[in-house]
């Protein structure tokens, strides 16, 4: 097994981007979103008919899916957004790249019910961009409802970090877990991934750097 971090070991990293070298945490969220979009732009063909679904949660790992969003429409990918949360949870930095999609023209769709879902299943990619690594306990409700919505839909899944609803320490499925085809993770593949549930929800691994080693 290749190196592999704890949750704890990869937030320690970020701290040290951050604090000791000086990178601001938005620089590592643009590198992070770049990331995933080159890995998506090289899966799919892009079509007048092709799309990609982008559901987002409110804290950073969203704040990933929104520049990821934004670099694929730059590509010419046609791309659908989707917030699960509120307006008022957003943290500073998904919230700033949620204005620039907003700026450039691109509709976003707030999820309320797995109604508003509706529609995923037509698309040719989905990008997860629920939950991160620091998720530690069971989802409920809406976010229930909506992972389950995502691994119904016969579509293929890259997540962002790690599969939303996997304990990236233990690799258990804390109540529910997005089945990825693909995961794009960040400096190196985390702990969990390598753990009871961990290779069946996250497919193929992928590791890209975020400006730093």
């Amino acid at each position: 097994m290749k190196r592999a971090l704890t949750v704890r070991q990869a937030q320690a990293f970020d701290e040290f981007a951050q604090e000791k070298l000086g990178i601001p945490s938005i620089v590592l969220m643009e590198n992070a979103g770049r990331g995933v979009a080159e890995v998506v732009s090289n899966a799919i063909r892009v079509t007048s008919n092709a799309y990609v679904v982008v559901v987002c949660g409110t804290g950073n790992n969203g704040g990933d899916g929104f520049v990821a969003a934004r670099h694929l429409l730059n590509a010419g990918v046609k791309v659908k957004v989707f917030v699960i949360g509120t307006k008022t949870k957003l943290k500073n930095d998904p919230k700033t790249n949620l204005n620039i999609l907003l700026k450039i023209g691109q509709k976003i769709k707030w999820v309320k019910t797995v109604k508003d879902l509706q529609g995923i299943e037509r698309s040719s990619l989905i990008i997860d961009a629920i939950f991160g690594i620091g998720l530690n306990s069971p989802v409920r409700g809406i976010y229930f409802d909506a992972i389950n919505k995502l691994n119904n839909s016969g579509v293929p899944i890259v997540a962002v970090d790690v599969p939303s609803g996997l304990d990236a320490n233990t690799g258990k499925v804390l109540g529910a877990a997005v089945r990825a085809k693909v995961t794009v993770t960040f400096v190196a593949a985390k702990k969990g991934f390598f753990r009871t549930a961990g290779l069946k929800h996250c497919g193929k691994i992928i590791v890209r750097d975020i400006g730093v080693c």
